[in-house]
């Protein structure tokens, strides 16, 4: 019977061990996971694996689609003699994601078109707003969020995501007459500019963005 009883507790705290170096390891792609604390990085734990943050865009674990081209275009739009590539996608999200910066005036009767796509209204350009390219807005998961903008001469600003820089369509009034954007824009209002020490008149300039 001390044989059983010994046997037993023998047992007992090999697993009370077991289940302690679970609860303190720490997961790496497609690690086994319970909560958020299990896995490294910016890696969440969806059922039960540890995997690429959708919400965040990170191109981590091996199952991610592959960063180099990876985004090509979905056809093209003709409008005014000019033909225009078309994308359902954005290159993908880093922890410093090279872009484009455009400039949008997000006002009522400005050259944005309609009113934002986020919360369907118009916002004023003394705001440090943006609107990303189709892919990088991800049908409207990034609204409301803040962004941060880096610019070559070393100054950022932070913006929040009010709209769609649409890469799909274009060339009609609901776009003000624009061609559909670049996989690659940040359209930065004249608050955003402004911030980085840009001259709008640039009309392009390159620059980085992550979420904050």
């Amino acid at each position: 019977m001390s044989n059983f009883i010994f046997h037993s507790l023998f047992l007992f705290f090999n697993l009370i061990i077991s289940l302690a170096s679970h609860g303190n390891a720490i997961s790496n792609c497609n690690g086994p996971c319970r909560t958020l604390n299990d896995c490294a990085g910016q890696l969440i734990c969806i059922n039960g694996k540890c995997n690429d943050d959708p919400d965040v865009g990170t191109h981590i674990c091996n199952n991610s689609p592959s960063p180099s081209n990876s985004c090509k275009p979905s056809g093209t739009l003709t409008c005014r003699g000019k033909s225009y590539p078309t994308y359902e996608c954005s290159p993908p999200v880093k922890s410093s994601t090279p872009a484009k910066l455009t400039n949008n005036d997000f006002s009522q009767g400005g050259d944005g078109g309609g009113p934002s796509e986020c919360d369907g209204k118009y916002h004023s350009n003394a705001q440090p707003i943006v609107a990303l390219s189709t892919g990088w807005y991800a049908g409207g998961s990034r609204c409301g969020k803040m962004i941060r903008i880096q610019a070559s001469n070393g100054r950022s600003v932070m913006a929040k995501v009010v709209d769609e820089c649409d890469s799909r369509h274009g060339c009609d009034a609901e776009h003000a007459g624009q061609g559909p954007c670049a996989n690659n824009i940040v359209d930065g209002s004249d608050a955003v500019w402004t911030a980085l020490g840009l001259n709008k008149n640039l009309g392009v300039v390159d620059i980085t963005w992550s979420m904050s």
